[in-house]
């Protein structure tokens, strides 16, 4: 397929696809754990019996299996078992080091990670014990990953959940940790019915507190999801954010017209955390090929690439690029201009994401295209001397 953007055509390989430095916004910590950790944490804390399967590759599959279903309810069901075994300091710490592992071996140099700290409060843990056992462990999967040659840093997101009422309390939890490894907030959950204005207290506390969030917008839902996130919330960025192609109207003869929703957004670049296999399963998009971030990445949005749940949509950042390179023809310039947007959008200060961008992202990708370039020459080289 051609690149729309390159002219070169410097389609990344699978190896340099998962070698190159990527950014990731948007990833829940108890969607991304390993099927055998399940399996040995449930053992531990008795949990077993609970699980669809004991064996961690046929959990593996169910888990995938349930995502795609199409049945809400077993979607719902797979997070009941992943945060039915994050119940304890010990659970929590090891997940998310592994998580911080998973993600450095897949060539991710700076993630935000979210969780809802009141889903782990089952096994008598406070939510002060909670987000410190998992930031310990995010640093502790930062140090391993250093270990083994691999470099990341990893901020977390606490999510406050959009049906419940402790919006303000996580609000006010995040802002305390804020300078200890948590870099912001989040709602999630389901859209329809539990509008984002429903927390309003929570978010005019977080702005009058200088403080960064997120919301969960315009995945399910439509305009008004992420028109309220936006204009009544305040949101910093937009989780998913994929329903803002419905204001967007592409005519037959392939010229654009943006509504006055979707100009706001490109104009006041408002991050989109999109998470092209998650929406595949849950219809927010037919295909790859259809996904909404093509006709976004054209039309320079600040579209971000993003996992979501890793488990279970098995994927990985390196698989989300897979994709996009095999359905738009993307490059690595195309990569770069994905990962630079997700870092200009992080939670971090500014001088610290510009770093990143200069000394670390620009840089792995100039070393890839150089690769690119050496290996054309030495195929136009060798062409050449056959031809001598």
């Amino acid at each position: 397929m051609t690149n729309q953007t390159d002219p070169t055509g410097n389609t990344p390989d699978s190896d340099q696809i998962r070698r190159a430095p990527k950014v990731l916004l948007h990833d829940h910590l108890d969607g991304g754990l390993r099927p055998g950790t399940i399996v040995e944490l449930a053992h531990a804390s008795g949990y077993t019996p609970h699980l669809p399967e004991t064996d961690p590759d046929r959990l593996g599959v169910w888990f995938r299996e349930a995502a795609d279903s199409g049945s809400l309810e077993r979607y719902l069901e797979t997070f009941s078992h992943t945060v039915g075994v994050m119940q304890t300091r010990d659970a929590l710490f090891r997940v998310a080091a592994e998580c911080a592992e998973d993600l450095a071996v897949d060539g991710v140099v700076y993630a935000e990670v979210r969780y809802a700290p009141e889903q782990h409060l089952e096994g008598g843990l406070s939510l002060e014990e909670v987000v410190e056992a998992v930031n310990e462990g995010f640093r502790e999967g930062e140090r391993r990953a250093r270990a083994d040659g691999n470099r990341i840093r990893v901020g977390a997101l606490l999510t406050a959940m959009r049906h419940a009422a402790r919006a303000l309390e996580i609000a006010e939890l995040a802002n305390r940790y804020r300078d200890l490894g948590v870099v912001g907030f989040d709602i999630a959950g389901a859209e329809a019915g539990f509008p984002p204005t429903r927390h309003l207290d929570a978010f005019e506390y977080l702005k009058r507190e200088n403080n960064h969030f997120t919301i969960h917008a315009g995945e399910a839902f439509g305009l008004p999801s992420i028109w309220q996130a936006l204009q009544w919330c305040g949101a910093d960025r937009l989780g998913h954010g994929v329903r803002i192609i419905d204001d967007i109207q592409v005519h037959e003869d392939g010229s654009v017209k943006l509504g006055r929703l979707a100009s706001y957004v490109r104009d006041k670049r408002i991050p989109l955390e999109m998470c092209p296999s998650s929406n595949l399963q849950t219809g927010a998009a037919r295909s790859y090929a259809e996904h909404p971030i093509g006709l976004l990445r054209r039309l320079h949005f600040r579209a971000t690439v993003n996992t979501d749940n890793r488990l279970m949509s098995h994927t990985s950042m390196s698989r989300e690029f897979e994709h996009l390179v095999e359905a738009f023809g993307y490059t690595l310039d195309d990569m770069q201009w994905f990962s630079v947007n997700a870092m200009k959008s992080a939670f971090i200060p500014f001088d610290e994401r510009l770093a990143m961008i200069n000394d670390v992202i620009k840089p792995g990708y100039a070393e890839l295209k150089s690769e690119w370039l050496f290996r054309q020459t030495a195929s136009t080289s060798g062409s050449v001397d056959e031809q001598s």
